[in-house]
């Protein structure tokens, strides 16, 4: 079995860290260079960094932050937000990002996945969704979470998989901030769909919610940005505890 990962999520907007409930009320959680700095120190196995309010401002992902945060870390680091052609991924990739995370512009222009793909290799490109529980259905939202679609979770999956994606992450908005554990049964589902490798996110709100995580679904990862943030949950403390349940960590 391969081993679990465990990743912080930067949230990045107006160059500062935040974390919200379902997307909203955000609030400042510190500065993203000390904090990557800490997690790589603190045993994460990764990072990703969120430039949350790229695509609905317009604008470009905050290159200048990226090349910071890259000097400072030594593990893999993920960049998303407001990427739209393979010239915006190979910026990123090039300025210290080890993977770039495709969302509103996958599901507007699926084919820049397999652009992206075919230039830097399918282990290069996350495609993020999010996804929102609607009438016992679940949807893939797009924008910041503030645009359904009719295209359902796992169709999006197995077409992400298939269009060249090397590892999805699903963050259901229904369980965002409100650290009442992750969306088990549809994290599953996605999970059996695809044979890439699936980051699970929103709702961890205990250690006890990364065991449930890792022993209730075949997720590669297990994502979380307040608990780690807010000092609730420690990294080494949790990478400890899931192995003396014999949940094999790095």
């Amino acid at each position: 079995m391969l081993k679990k990962r465990i990743i912080p999520c930067l949230d990045i907007k107006d160059g500062r860290v935040v974390k919200g409930v379902q997307f909203l009320a955000l609030k400042e959680a510190g500065n993203p260079v000390a904090l990557a700095s800490f997690y790589s120190k603190s045993g994460a196995d990764e990072l990703v960094f969120l430039d949350i309010s790229a695509t609905l401002e317009g604008r470009k992902t905050l290159v200048d932050l990226v090349k910071r945060l890259s000097k400072e870390i030594n593990i893999p680091f993920t960049v998303g937000g407001g990427i739209q052609s393979v010239e915006d991924a190979q910026l990123l990739l090039q300025s210290g990002a080890d993977k770039v995370s495709l969302n509103s512009a996958a599901v507007s222009h699926p084919k820049l996945i397999t652009q992206i793909a075919e230039a830097f290799g399918s282990q290069s490109v996350v495609v993020a969704i999010d996804i929102k529980k609607v009438d016992n259905n679940w949807y893939v939202f797009v924008k910041g979470g503030t645009e359904s679609t009719e295209i359902l979770a796992i169709d999006w999956a197995r077409k992400a998989e298939a269009l060249g994606a090397g590892e999805l992450l699903i963050t259901s908005m229904n369980n965002d901030g409100a650290k009442d554990g992750f969306a088990l049964d549809i994290t599953r589902q996605i999970c059996q769909a695809v044979s890439i490798p699936v980051i699970a996110s929103g709702g961890a709100g205990s250690a006890n919610d990364f065991i449930d995580l890792f022993t209730k679904t075949e997720v590669s990862a297990g994502l979380a940005a307040s608990i780690f943030h807010f000092n609730e949950v420690s990294i080494p403390d949790l990478k400890t505890l899931l192995k003396t349940l014999n949940i094999p960590v790095r």
